[in-house]
């Protein structure tokens, strides 16, 4: 009686679930969802903005849109950890409200963006004025590395003022504004002092939030092993990490072509994160190859996206996964490297993921076979015979972009806050 009961209450689920429908369901595609060790192919459903099945078959009958994805990935949203979003009009401003900085809805939905983290655009005196006319405007979700510096990444020479590099303010504004504020940045520093990474730690372990350390600059430039070992926490995101400039210290011996001992030490044992933040200049391709070849991964793939790097080499954060791929990683792994593990470095694993009960972000993918080439800043180029492409993204349940209108019917996206709502 008792196992009757229980058949007959899953049916009675079943049937209501089938009676509502789903807002969108997609089916056959190789879903990819590192977090949840997925890899294979089945159906995802979707209702009010969330993630409610992942199964084989799902029964798509009523639903109110309907996706053939068969000989596509479908992923999580994708986080870039490194971007530049803080857009305005002033030349004078650089990165902190200027025209150095693009608008996130520029780029991110037509590459299989949901989530993008600013990399210190704003230090501590202005993030609110970055909120109001940037985060709280956009459709994409937008969190922040806070600058350890005061006025932000407004160029020289107030990012090399001292004095504005205060750990206590900082780490008080990032408690202040802990649902956007994920992490505390340090970039473009030129000084010998060890200053600005120790003041933005303090602010991290105010705020319990990690740094992230744009190391370059300096001639001769620091020890990277004493930046790992002697100042930075487990947690901690060293980007940039495949760039090679005079004005910084390699992961790779460009004499012996392998990843120096203490660097893989740095990231197996304590815990100091490497991302890409490919970025102008700052991924080498000689950096790159040997370390990925070597089984050296990066924990993140990142763009640093801004108004420069976004027509070079770089492009866009499904250009840098391409690369990885071509260089031998393997394909789950660059996912993983742009969806879960980005979230658990900022401490926002809600993200990242297709787990049921998720906020319903989800990248379609299309690994596209051919002959193309990718080169990097020096114009070293390598040939590769597969590329990814975006073919759709949903944000918080809605489909956003829809590259060749593989959805059943077409329905035109509405305005749509940052959080997903509908204005």
């Amino acid at each position: 009686m008792y196992r009757f009961l229980r058949v007959l209450i899953l049916l009675c689920a079943v049937s209501s679930v089938r009676a509502q429908g789903y807002t969108l369901v997609i089916k056959g595609g190789t879903v990819i969802d590192p977090k949840n060790n997925i890899n294979a192919v089945m159906d995802l459903a979707v209702s009010d903005g969330k993630i409610v099945r992942v199964a084989k078959d799902i029964d798509a009958h009523g639903a109110l849109q309907v996706v053939d994805a068969r000989g596509l990935l479908v992923v999580p949203g994708l986080v870039d950890l490194h971007t530049h979003v803080f857009f305005g009009t002033d030349p004078s401003r650089a990165y902190d409200g200027g025209n150095a900085a693009i608008p996130p809805d520029v780029f991110s939905f037509r590459t299989g963006v949901t989530t993008v983290v600013d990399a210190g655009c704003s230090g501590w005196k202005d993030f609110p004025t970055f909120k109001r006319e940037v985060i709280d405007v956009v459709r994409t979700r937008v969190l922040a590395f806070l600058n350890i510096n005061g006025a932000g990444m407004r160029g020289s020479p107030y990012e090399q003022d001292l004095r504005e590099m205060d750990g206590k303010m900082a780490g008080i504004t990032a408690r202040q504004y802990k649902d956007f504020i994920v992490g505390i940045k340090v970039a473009h520093y030129t000084g010998p002092e060890w200053t600005p990474i120790d003041e933005a730690v303090k602010a991290g372990n105010i705020a319990n939030i990690p740094v992230m350390i744009d190391f370059g600059g300096h001639k001769p430039p620091l020890s990277i092993k004493e930046l790992f070992f002697d100042h930075l926490r487990p947690g901690d995101i060293f980007t940039h990490c495949f760039g090679q400039l005079d004005t910084r210290e390699f992961i790779v011996d460009t004499l012996t072509h392998a990843v120096k001992p203490f660097v893989r030490e740095a990231q197996q044992q304590k815990g100091i994160v490497f991302d890409v933040g490919y970025g102008e200049i700052s991924f080498a391709f000689s950096q790159a190859i040997p370390a990925v070849k070597s089984g050296f991964y990066p924990n993140s793939i990142s763009t640093d996206i801004h108004a420069h790097s976004m027509n070079n080499s770089m492009r866009d954060i499904l250009n840098c996964m391409s690369k990885f791929v071509a260089m031998g990683m393997p394909v789950p792994d660059v996912i993983r490297a742009v969806t879960s593990n980005p979230a658990k470095e900022i401490k926002h694993e809600e993200l990242g993921n297709l787990s049921v009960g998720s906020v319903a972000d989800i990248a379609i993918l299309n690994l596209e076979k051919g002959r193309f080439g990718l080169y990097d800043y020096t114009g070293y180029r390598i040939e590769a015979a597969q590329r990814f492409a975006c073919e759709m993204t949903v944000r918080a349940g809605r489909i956003v972009y829809d590259l060749n209108g593989i959805a059943q019917p077409i329905v035109a996206p509405r305005p749509m806050t940052a959080n997903g709502a509908t204005h």
